[in-house]
C-alpha cells in the first residue's frame, strides 16, 4: 500500500513541482556549472542505487556524509537549498523508480563503515531507503551511527499509514534541519 503512494506522490510532485525543479536547476547551473549531483549510496538489501539531488556543495568536493564536510564547501545557493530542503527534490526520481520510498531510512554511503555494522545488525537494509523518516524530523543525523541505526529501526517496527503521512506532514512543515556540516 505505501508503495502505491510512494509511486502516486511522486508522479505529482515531479509533475506539479516541475516548475520549480526547473528554476533550482537554472540557478544551480550558475551557481556551479553542475547542478544535479549523482552519488552512489546502500539501499534495499544493501544493494547500490545512485541517488540523484540538486548540488549545494562545489563540484570537487569529496565523496563523504556531510557532517564530515567542511562549511566552506557549501555554495551561494546551497545553503538555502539545505534549510528549505529543495535539494531533496530530485529523489522523488528515486522514489518513482522504487530505488527509495518517500518514507525511511536515510541512504548511506558505502564508506559509511561503522552506520553499515549498526544497520545490518537491526535489519535497516531490508526496507527501502527514504527522502524522511524519525531520525530527520528528530535532526538525527548520520554523525552518530548507533543512534541512528536504533531510530530506524524504531521507525521500521512502528511503521503505519499513518506515520508514513505524520513523517511527511512533519518534514513539509519544516520539521528537522537536514544533515550537519561542519
Amino acid at each position: 500500500m505505501l508503495r502505491i503512494f510512494d509511486f502516486t506522490f511522486a508522479l505529482l510532485g515531479l509533475v506539479f513541482g516541475f516548475p520549480v525543479l526547473l528554476i533550482v536547476y537554472v540557478l544551480g547551473f550558475f551557481d556551479t556549472g553542475s547542478p544535479l549531483f549523482w552519488q552512489e549510496r546502500v539501499g534495499r538489501n544493501k544493494k547500490p542505487f545512485t541517488l540523484v539531488k540538486f548540488r549545494t556543495m562545489k563540484v570537487d568536493t569529496s565523496s563523504v556524509a556531510s557532517h564530515l564536510a567542511s562549511t566552506a564547501s557549501i555554495t551561494r545557493i546551497g545553503g538555502f537549498l539545505r534549510k528549505s530542503k529543495l535539494d531533496e527534490l530530485p529523489q522523488l526520481w528515486n522514489v518513482l523508480t522504487g530505488e527509495m520510498s518517500l518514507v525511511g531510512p536515510r541512504p548511506n554511503l558505502f564508506n559509511q563503515v561503522e552506520l553499515i555494522a549498526e544497520r545490518d545488525a537491526r535489519h535497516v537494509y531490508s526496507v527501502r531507503p527514504g527522502i524522511t523518516g524519525l531520525a530527520q524530523v528528530n535532526e538525527i543525523d548520520m554523525s552518530t551511527p548507533k543512534l541512528l541505526a536504533e531510530t530506524d529501526a524504531k521507525m521500521i517496527t512502528d511503521m503505519s499509514i499513518r506515520t508514513y503521512f505524520r513523517f511527511i506532514l512533519q518534514t513539509l512543515a519544516g520539521k528537522g534541519a537536514g544533515d550537519r556540516v561542519k
